[in-house]
């Protein structure tokens, strides 16, 4: 099941962590096939903003909102990427998608665009408090 499942969202108070669960079978296609796997967040009328990408070399890319404070793992065994996010703010608060394509970008600097992605999750809810 390609098809990305998240899990993990909830409410938390700012300065808060939580940790995002995505389950793919992307971990364990074809050991041949390249593929990046990428954390994606939105808020209603917004563009859909790329948080963090990891490849199948294990190359992250991380957004500069985000530095320092969301960390991205792969648990291959349990075909599930995780996001732990910590030190929360109120602008974190967003529907958190994960999304899966093969091969990798062609170019680094595309692996956070959303456009490039064609396998996506339903998404799991944060919302951070003041």
């Amino acid at each position: 099941q390609v098809l990305p499942v998240e899990s993990g969202g909830g409410l938390v108070q700012s300065g808060g962590s939580l940790t995002l669960s995505c389950a793919t079978s992307a971990f364990t296609i074809n050991s041949g096939t390249s593929y990046c796997v990428a954390w994606f967040r939105q808020n209603p009328g917004a563009e859909r903003e790329g948080v963090v990408v990891i490849d199948d070399d294990g190359v992250t890319t991380y957004a500069d909102s985000v530095k320092g404070r969301f960390t991205i793992s792969v648990d291959g065994g349990n075909k599930t990427l995780y996001l732990k996010v910590n030190s929360l703010k109120p602008e974190d608060t967003a529907i958190y998608y994960c999304a899966v394509r093969f091969p990798r970008v062609l170019r680094p600097e595309w692996a956070l665009r959303a456009d490039e992605y064609v396998f996506w999750g339903q998404g799991t809810q944060v919302t951070v408090s003041s």
